[in-house]
């Protein structure tokens, strides 16, 4: 990196400092720390909630997965064709409540249907698994900064999770959205420079692929449920579906954003937004790995220079070797963006959670001083956040594979519990509570003794439904509730439907156009 990098990239840095300052002069208590004043627009969060899972570990994980993982491909758009399903679920059962409740903290939904255990269990799974979560990402960037600044990782690690610490400690929620947006577009443009980039150095070899299998985008032969198939059509369908309904909707860090707009309307149409945007987005760095794969061989140098290394180390020596001063120094700061966008919502939500579910009803404070204890809780999970990358560092895994799983343990019990609570009458909080873990241990088995004959994917499948079938088959007296849905909720979630006929039938196109 020279002069140039440096200064553009150290200029970003400050600058997302300087914001977070700005932003928390106006900031009161918790509504305005943790949900904006409920005065953000539907646009603004879709944009937030785009740009937090275009996180690093897309921009790095994604194109090594494509060009280098064995057994990779672009058919992770597959997992892509789940989003707007799982969006005409949130804006049909969960949002609805979450809205008309006014909670800061979603589990607060689970203590007034299930009691006080259900939301203190589900907020502390949730503060561990999101934490663990976090530090993941932490380490996805640090992965690019070692090799780009040439530092050792770990101090790489302390610089990202600082910065990021700092700007969110003091903004809150609003610096979160505000910097998501910019850092969306930041990321755009260092995706976008890189394709370019490739196709230069590309010259006259043109789009030659040797290994056809990374070209299937749909691989409906496969279940899952034999070994070497664990990426089929219907387990990333249908486990990605159950996975983004339990992330978007019973993930603080992704629906405290739904919960800053002023009406449930607003929310919905964020909903809807993020529905379209996520296939489009995604399938820009699927194509940018699915380049580097002839790249690699008009460039041997390159090949051999990442022999030994993991996949995930593919884009950031690609960036050192080939992009020029300055844009070198924007590309790192796309790098720096992205990790930026999933981190800092997640700290925040870290903090939301603390404070709603286990502190505010034993410490009474007011003004200033509270403002104080909310941002010294967001600093507590940072330090935990940044010390758990750390453990990261060892794993064989690709990153995004390695988010993926993780999040996959406890999204299908945990959505589970949700729904039960959302759409039953008559439960009892023992049963559902033990359906919950009943649910992890079933997917922990699934991991440790069956992790190369059933695929990852189904995890959120297995998880949801072991929950349920226990309370079914254990009680009796359930009834289902009543919902009224709006013409504007139906409304959206045609154009859903119909946004997910249209990104399979690309699907369908490219399979053609590939085979």
């Amino acid at each position: 990196m020279g002069f140039w990098d440096w200064f553009v990239l150290v200029f970003y840095l400050l600058f997302m400092i300087g914001l977070g300052f700005y932003l928390g002069k106006a900031q009161k208590g918790e509504r305005d720390y943790y949900l904006g004043g409920r005065a953000i627009r539907p646009w603004q969060v879709a944009l937030s909630i785009v740009s937090t899972q275009i996180s690093a570990i897309s921009l790095i994980g994604a194109p090594a997965f494509v060009a280098l993982k064995k057994g990779g491909g672009i058919f992770w758009l597959q997992y892509e064709l789940a989003v707007p399903l799982a969006m005409v679920g949130l804006l049909a059962l969960l949002v609805p409540v979450y809205h008309r409740e006014g909670v800061v903290s979603i589990y607060g939904v689970l203590e007034r249907r299930l009691g006080r255990e259900a939301r203190k269990t589900l907020s502390l799974v949730f503060l561990a698994s999101r934490g663990l979560a976090t530090g993941v990402v932490f380490f996805a960037t640090s992965v690019v900064a070692s090799v780009c600044l040439s530092l050792p990782l770990s101090y790489t690690i302390l610089i990202t999770g600082l910065v990021t610490l700092i700007y969110t400690t003091m903004g809150g929620i609003k610096a979160d959205i505000y910097s998501d947006i910019i850092q969306f577009f930041i990321f755009l443009a260092g995706i976008i420079f890189s394709i370019g980039f490739v196709l230069f150095f590309l010259g006259d070899f043109g789009f030659h692929i040797s290994d056809p299998a990374r070209l299937q985008v749909l691989r409906f032969k496969d279940f899952g449920l034999r070994g070497g198939e664990t990426y089929g059509f219907w387990p990333m369908l249908l486990g990605g579906f159950f996975l983004y309904l339990s992330y978007y909707g019973c993930d603080q860090s992704q629906a405290q954003r739904l919960l800053t707009t002023s009406t449930l309307e607003e929310s919905q149409k964020a909903l809807v937004l993020n529905g379209l945007l996520r296939f489009p987005v995604t399938l820009i760095y699927l194509f940018f790995g699915l380049l580097l794969i002839p790249f690699l061989k008009v460039h041997p140098d390159f090949m051999a220079s990442l022999k030994g290394k993991p996949p995930d180390f593919l884009v950031p020596i690609f960036i050192v070797k080939f992009f020029p001063a300055g844009l070198k120094g924007l590309m790192v700061s796309g790098i720096f963006a992205a990790t930026m966008s999933s981190a800092d919502s997640a700290l925040n939500s870290l903090s939301a959670i603390t404070w709603e579910d286990f502190l505010k009803q034993r410490v009474k404070l007011k003004g200033g001083e509270k403002m104080k204890v909310l941002r010294l809780l967001t600093v507590a999970w940072g330090g935990f956040a940044i010390g758990s990358a750390f453990l990261f560092m060892g794993s064989s895994k690709t990153v995004i594979e390695l988010v993926n799983m993780v999040g996959s343990l406890f999204y299908g019990p945990i959505l589970a519990v949700f729904l039960m609570a959302v759409t039953l009458r008559g439960l009892k909080t023992k049963r559902v509570i033990q359906g919950f873990w009943i649910g992890i241990f079933a997917n922990l088995l699934l991991w440790l003794f069956f992790k190369n004959s059933v695929s990852w994917m189904w995890w959120n499948f297995t998880g949801f439904l072991i929950p349920l079938l226990w309370v079914f088959v254990f009680q009796r007296g359930l009834q289902f509730k009543s919902f009224n849905l709006t013409p504007k909720t139906l409304k959206y979630a045609r154009l859903l439907l119909l946004v997910f006929l249209f990104y399979f039938l690309i699907c369908v196109i490219l399979q053609i156009l590939f085979s």
